[in-house]
C-alpha cells in the first residue's frame, strides 16, 4: 500500500472508529485484488467483532463455544468471499484451498466444467484438483483422457481413490473405447468395400465380415478392451451398458491370441462378462443367472468368487428371494466382513422383508439383525 493509504485507514479510525478502519482496509485490498490479504483482514474484522485479540494468539478450541462457532461462520464467510473473487478471475487453483477448507466444492466443479484449454503444469494442476482431491472427478477423468490418453487413463483409473464418481470414469472409459473401436472397424471397412455402412453399431460392423478379424488383427488395444469390459459392470446406465455389451461381442471375435484369462468367476473374459452384462440389461436373464450359478457349484475358491457375484447380481434384478437362497446355500459360513456382495440382512432390508429378515436371523442366532427386523 501507497503512505497516502496507511493514512486513510488511520483518518477512518479516528473518525468513524475501528469499524470505519476495517471498511476502509477491506475497501482498499478489494480495490488492489489483493485476495489473501481480504482474506486476513476479514478474518481480523470478525475477531475485532467478537471481542478477540486482532492478532490470533490462542488456539481456536480455547475459545467459548459460542465465541468459537462465530468465529468458524466468519471464516467461512471470508473464504467462501476470497475463494469466489479467484473464481470470477478464473483462477481455480489459488480458489481451490478456500473452498476446500470450508468444505464446499460446486463452486469448484462448475468452474471446472467449463475449462477447455489448459495446459502443462496448469493442466496437471487441474486434474489434481479435479481428480485426486474430488472436486469434480468427472471432469478430471475427462481431461486425463482427452490429454493422455486412453492407456494413461486405465492406469489412472486402477487407482480410483474411493467411490464417488467412479462410474460416470467408468462411462467415459466405454465411450471413448466404443468410439475408438467404431471408427477403426468404418476405416478397414471402407479400405476393403469403398465404404462403410452409417451406423455405430459394433455387431452390425462385424456381421459377416470375418475377414475384419483375420490374420490377429484388431482394431483397439486389446489390453485396453480388455481392461473396460471387466469395469463396465459396475455401470447403471443402460445404454453405456448395451455399448459395453458391444465390446463383448467384439472381444469374442477376437483371434485366441488376445482371449485373455480373467479372474474367477469371469475367466472367459467376454463371455463372461458377456452374460452379466446380458443379465443386466434384460436379457437372457435366466441363462446368465445358470452360467453363474454352475461356476458356484464347484466347492474351491472360484466358486466363492463365483457364489458372490451371483447374488451381487441376483440383487440388482430386484431377484432377492433367489439371491438370499444362493447365499444360504454357499455363503453360510463366510463371516460378513469377508463378503463382496449384500449379505443376508441387507438383501431382506432391500427386500422389505423383514419376517424373512426374523427367521433367518434366529436360525443363525443374529440377535443384532434380529432386534433391526423387529424395531425397523
Amino acid at each position: 500500500m501507497s503512505r497516502d493509504k496507511f493514512e486513510a485507514i488511520e483518518q477512518a479510525a479516528r473518525s468513524g472508529g475501528a469499524a470505519a478502519a476495517f471498511d476502509c482496509l477491506i475497501e482498499t485490498l478489494r480495490g488492489e485484488r489483493l485476495w489473501p490479504h481480504l482474506f486476513e483482514a476479514m478474518l481480523m474484522r470478525n475477531r475485532w467483532q467478537l471481542g478477540l485479540p486482532l492478532v490470533q494468539t490462542e488456539p481456536l478450541g480455547d475459545m467459548p463455544e459460542g465465541t468459537r462457532r462465530a468465529f468458524e461462520d466468519g471464516y467461512i464467510e471470508a473464504a467462501r468471499t476470497v475463494g469466489g473473487l479467484y473464481l470470477a478471475e478464473g483462477d481455480i487453483i489459488r480458489a481451490w484451498p478456500y473452498f476446500r477448507t470450508i468444505g464446499e466444492t460446486k463452486p469448484v466443479a462448475a468452474a471446472l466444467d467449463a475449462i477447455t484449454d489448459k495446459t502443462g503444469d496448469e493442466l496437471q494442476k487441474i486434474i489434481e484438483i479435479a481428480f485426486y482431491d474430488r472436486a469434480n472427478p468427472r471432469k478430471g477423468f475427462e481431461l486425463i483422457l482427452a490429454n493422455y490418453g486412453t492407456c494413461s487413463a486405465i492406469t489412472t483409473f486402477e487407482q480410483y481413490p474411493g467411490g464417488e464418481g467412479r462410474e460416470d470414469c467408468i462411462e467415459l472409459l466405454v465411450r471413448r473405447l466404443h468410439g475408438d473401436l467404431v471408427e477403426s472397424l468404418k476405416h478397414d471397412i471402407a479400405k476393403q468395400e469403398e465404404q462403410a455402412p452409417d451406423t455405430r453399431s459394433v455387431p452390425v460392423l462385424v456381421e459377416g465380415r470375418d475377414w475384419l478379424f483375420g490374420d490377429n488383427n484388431y482394431h483397439v488395444d486389446t489390453s485396453h478392451l480388455a481392461a473396460v469390459v471387466r469395469f463396465s459392470i459396475e455401470l447403471e446406465d443402460r445404454e453405456t451398458l448395451a455399448l459395453a455389451r458391444e465390446l463383448t461381442e467384439y472381444g469374442r471375435r477376437l483371434a485366441p491370441l488376445f482371449q485373455y484369462k480373467g479372474s474367477p468367476p469371469f475367466e472367459n473374459i467376454y463371455a463372461d462378462y458377456g452374460a452379466y452384462l446380458d443379465a443386466l440389461l434384460g436379457a437372457n436373464v435366466d441363462e446368465a443367472v445358470a452360467h453363474f450359478r454352475a461356476k458356484a457349484a464347484g466347492g474351491d475358491d472360484a466358486a466363492v468368487a463365483a457364489a458372490q457375484v451371483l447374488v451381487g447380481l441376483l440383487a440388482r434384478l430386484d431377484r432377492y428371494a433367489d439371491a438370499i437362497a444362493v447365499s444360504l446355500e454357499f455363503l453360510r459360513d463366510l463371516p460378513a466382513g469377508q463378503l463382496a456382495c449384500p449379505t443376508i440382512p441387507q438383501l431382506c432390508t432391500m427386500a422389505q422383508d423383514r419376517e424373512r429378515l426374523k427367521t433367518l436371523a434366529r436360525e443363525q442366532d443374529d440377535v443384532l439383525s434380529f432386534t433391526a427386523a423387529v424395531v425397523g
